[in-house]
Parts: structure tokens; C-alpha cells; sequence
């Protein structure tokens, strides 16, 4: 089972807008990637992504990005199927070519769907339960436990 890096990556870009995009300092697409370590082209890709699905705003020419809804509206599942429309259909290879002269081989992709869809389906409903306001309050919580071991606070 995968789901593409590229998805980790768009939630690191909206935690980052979404903890800090009522700073004065925009962000950009030079500063998600700098903070994500992704290739700026590849960020430029998810952003335009997520624009495409409604849950960003770019301001071309004066640059930033900023959440066009609330964070409470943004569930991982939105987000993954803004950057891999199909994620959940590639979720779970299946052999392509089972031989048609046996039993098990001429109904097994059906069989195999039984079970699949049901995994697909809770995978869903897991990934709609989560929220970015959760992630950004597990950010901002993580963050504070973390200036205070360095004894920053």
C-alpha cells in the first residue's frame, strides 16, 4: 500500500500556511519548499492542486498562499485526492493477468474487490475523520513541548 510523498508534503505546505499565514511575511513557494525540503517545482505542482480544489488562494504577482476555508472543512482525504485523484484506486495492486482456465483466476479480481473496497472504504472515512485544525493544534503542541526542552519558554 502507498500514498505518494506528495501528499505528506501538501499537508507540511498547509500547516505552515495555516500556523503562520496571518504573519506579514507571505508564504511562498520558495519558503514551503525551503521548510519542506521538496523540490519548489513539486510544490508549485501541490499548490496548484490544492487552488484547483478550492482549499487555497495564490496571489500571483505579489506572491502567498493562504487557506481559502477553514481549517476544520480540510480533512486529509480532501487533500490527498486534491494531489492524487485516483490514490485510493491505486491503493491496492492486483495482478493483472490471473489465467482464465482456472477457477480461482477467472473470479479473483472480483473476490479480491469484496474485501478491497471494504479496506478503501475505511481508509476513507479514517482520512475524512482528520482534520487540519487537529493536525495544526498537534503542531502547535509539539512545537511548545519542544521550545521547552530547549529551554526556549
Amino acid at each position: 500500500m502507498h500514498i505518494s510523498v506528495k501528499c505528506s508534503a501538501a499537508i507540511h505546505c498547509l500547516v505552515l500556511i495555516g500556523a503562520y499565514g496571518d504573519r506579514p511575511r507571505k508564504i511562498t513557494g520558495e519558503l514551503l519548499s525551503q521548510s519542506s525540503g521538496v523540490n519548489a517545482v513539486t510544490i508549485r505542482t501541490i499548490l496548484s492542486a490544492l487552488k484547483k480544489d478550492g482549499i487555497l488562494t495564490i496571489n500571483p504577482g505579489k506572491g502567498g498562499a493562504t487557506l481559502n476555508c477553514p481549517p476544520e472543512e480540510i480533512s486529509l482525504y480532501r487533500v490527498y485526492a486534491a494531489i492524487e485523484p485516483d490514490f485510493l484506486t491505486k491503493l491496492i495492486g492486483i495482478h493483472p493477468e490471473p489465467s482464465e482456465a482456472c477457477p480461482v483466476g477467472r473470479c479473483i479480481h472480483e473476490v479480491l474487490e469484496c474485501s478491497y473496497s471494504k479496506v478503501r472504504e475505511d481508509l476513507k472515512r479514517s482520512l475524512e475523520s482528520i482534520t487540519l485544525d487537529t493536525i495544526i493544534a498537534d503542531y502547535r503542541r509539539l512545537h511548545e513541548e519542544d521550545k521547552r526542552r530547549q529551554g526556549l519558554i
